[in-house]
């Protein structure tokens, strides 16, 4: 074994952590311990969608404190989890199981897709980022990930995105499932063509497969609609969700077609704290704040105008390739040879917080409701860094 140094700390050092001690935030701030504000980009990792302090949050905290119920265990009915349940099941249909995290979302899905169609296979694609479990992380494009890990779980083949007869070849009457993220987030703020999502809709179809979009960092809001498979204009058979769900309070949440719903019964899985009264609570007024016409038009709006502004950037910078990206979900990809660490740490020096998404991209995912002159603001930080 290979010893590791890290920063004295109680905290198992799996994180390089860096920058401040962070002690408060207020809107799209975090405030460090000596008073220093910094603009966030980065939210929590796309987690906080309503920013710091919202009263949205703090008001929905404080009321189901009220109630005296934190946790009860899903051996028995509560009201919030019942209620989050068919407010986001409105529009997709089907039924919702609540876990803590993305990654114990999509290994929910794997299972059900499982036990659904009676296969074991999984087909996920390059640039994917699932999560770091034994089976999210062998459906995740990190070989350096997977590596220490292995073996992990068998019959998982990740395949060129965009590649059909790659599909053709891969999806066999042995694959239950088939994951992929409709805007991929740690593979580069990568869009999958519609045109692609929707062979694929028509493939898993034909082979008896579920086709599973992780929407855990590009959904409920983030690219200008609630879901971001509602663009694609291609239903999945189950929608994996966590990040902004419950305003920071860890919470995932499956979506399962009713066919799928239907093959699942007591005892086929399972959860201690998924989808308690308190995190419940919150997330259904994070959910209906986000759910807003009003608010998703705005998201679109900024975003359209934050984006035109990256790209142009682009366009007159010799540091950077491309910006891409929907709503407020965006990437920078750097010119061949840049890293994008050392731009992330300079914008931190000049109190932006931002984040990559692999070695050459930055990576851009706000508080929805951040402001357009906090974009501007953040959007001229990277000109100068860029520069």
């Amino acid at each position: 074994m290979t010893a590791v140094n890290t920063e004295v700390t109680a905290l198992l050092g799996v994180y390089s952590r860096v920058g401040p001690l962070f002690v408060a935030g207020e809107g799209s701030e975090l405030v460090a311990e000596d008073g220093t504000r910094y603009l966030d980009f980065v939210a929590g990792i796309a987690v906080n969608a309503l920013g710091y302090n919202s009263p949205v949050i703090r008001d929905a905290v404080t009321r189901a404190l009220d109630t005296g119920l934190i946790h009860v265990s899903n051996l028995y009915r509560t009201e919030p989890g019942e209620k989050l349940a068919a407010e986001l099941t409105k529009s997709f249909g089907g039924q919702a199981f609540f876990c803590n995290s993305g990654a114990e979302a999509n290994e929910g899905a794997f299972k059900f897709a499982r036990k659904w169609s009676g296969k074991t296979d999984i087909v996920a694609f390059s640039g994917s980022f699932h999560g770091r479990l034994f089976a999210s992380l062998a459906a995740t494009d990190r070989p350096d990930y997977r590596r220490p890990f292995e073996p992990l779980l068998a019959g998982v083949r990740i395949i060129p995105l965009g590649d059909r007869a790659a599909a053709r070849a891969a999806i066999t009457e042995r694959t239950a499932a088939v994951i992929i993220e409709p805007l991929q987030g740690e593979g580069g703020v990568r869009a999958v063509p519609d045109a692609f999502l929707a062979f694929l809709r028509d493939l898993c179809t034909e082979r008896g497969t579920a086709l599973i979009f992780d929407e855990v960092q590009c959904g409920l809001g983030r690219t200008g609609t609630l879901f971001a498979y509602e663009q694609s204009g291609v239903t999945p058979d189950m929608v994996t969700l966590a990040k902004p769900l419950a305003g920071g309070l860890p919470m995932g949440a499956i979506l399962v077609s009713d066919a799928i719903a239907a093959v699942l019964g007591p005892g086929d899985h399972a959860t201690t704290f998924g989808g308690g009264p308190l995190v419940a609570t919150v997330a259904l007024e994070v959910l209906r704040t986000i759910a807003e016409p009003e608010f998703l038009a705005d998201v679109r709006a900024k975003g359209e105008a934050f984006g035109a502004r990256l790209q142009a950037l682009a366009k007159r910078s010799p540091h950077v390739r491309e910006a891409r990206g929907r709503g407020l979900m965006w990437g920078i990809e750097l010119a061949d040879g840049e890293i994008a660490a050392p731009i992330v740490a300079a914008a931190r020096e000049r109190h932006l917080l931002v984040l990559t998404a692999g070695p050459n991209v930055i990576r851009i995912v706000p508080p929805l409701n951040i402001s357009r002159a906090d974009l501007d603001r953040g959007a001229t930080i990277l000109e100068e860094v860029l520069s």
